[in-house]
């Protein structure tokens, strides 16, 4: 018989994640954009490599990935509160600071 332990530690939906960075373009800009990648995942491991994956799909070529966290409330203010509902929806939000 195959018991599977109950274990409160683990979220019943997958979390919404942010990620804060830098992340450089292909056409050679050294400066970097800053940027916040917010996405569902059901871990950071996976939160981290789909944020790649999006950035690489954006033309971007690296990204110095600073910071990660989940998001326990709804964002009151744009762009963060749309970039929350997309991706609520399963997308991945990049947002862009210049």
């Amino acid at each position: 018989m195959t018991i599977t332990p109950d274990n409160d530690n683990l979220p019943e939906e997958p979390l919404v994640f942010i990620i804060i960075g830098k992340a450089y373009e292909a056409n050679g800009d050294d400066e970097g954009v800053e940027i916040h990648v917010m996405l569902r995942a059901p871990d950071d491991d996976t939160a981290v490599r789909e944020a790649l994956n999006a950035l690489a799909e954006e033309g971007f070529l690296q990204a110095d990935l600073d910071q990660i966290g989940t998001l326990t409330d709804i964002p009151d203010e744009e762009p963060h509160a749309s970039a929350y509902q997309g991706a609520l929806e399963g997308e991945v939000a990049i947002i862009r600071f210049s």
